[in-house]
């Protein structure tokens, strides 16, 4: 077996163990609820408001998000269609998400990506949420798993890629 195989083999048995203590009917409905904060429309909303009434720094934190997820979008859709790598619910038998996917593959986790640009650019403009906004972060990628639409190695891809993106994002925005 070689190194890849050993990885995906490794994978799968996190998949289901998370999932063995995730099937709990209190524990799905949290985890569609977090997972939906993470589909994109908290992080506008927050930046807007932000923007809007926080004189000090809201303006700034927005833009460096625009900034940040122009960055990690294009990256996200790029490493996803070349890797291609098959959602759990649709590669192993007997498994079904409990949700639908909006899209076929899954490394890496763009919810995670997401989550974790917005919670880095937190703690670059807010420090005092940079905890939450971890905390946040690492439950919506946590939610994908235990919805049954991520492997816990696309939601470490998807968190390196979102902290990356970030830092770029944020070494421009500091240069501009």
């Amino acid at each position: 077996m070689n190194r890849l195989q050993k990885l995906n083999a490794f994978d799968t048995r996190a998949f289901f163990w998370c999932n063995g203590y995730g099937q709990h009917a209190p524990v799905m409905t949290g985890s569609r609820w977090v997972s939906r904060l993470g589909d994109g429309g908290l992080y506008l909303v927050l930046g807007l408001t932000l923007a809007l009434w926080e004189p000090e720094d809201g303006r700034a934190f927005l833009l460096a998000g625009v900034l940040a997820y122009a960055i990690e979008l294009p990256l996200y859709l790029v490493l996803k269609n070349t890797i291609r790598r098959d959602r759990p619910c649709h590669r192993l038998q007997g498994f079904h998400a409990a949700i639908e996917p909006s899209d076929k593959f899954s490394f890496p986790s763009g919810h995670t990506a997401a989550a974790f640009v917005f919670a880095m650019l937190l703690a670059q403009f807010y420090p005092s949420l940079m905890v939450p906004g971890f905390i946040l972060a690492l439950l919506i990628g946590g939610s994908r798993v235990l919805l049954g639409v991520h492997y816990p190695t696309d939601i470490a891809a998807g968190a390196l890629l979102g902290i990356a993106s970030s830092l770029l994002a944020l070494g421009l925005w500091e240069w501009l």
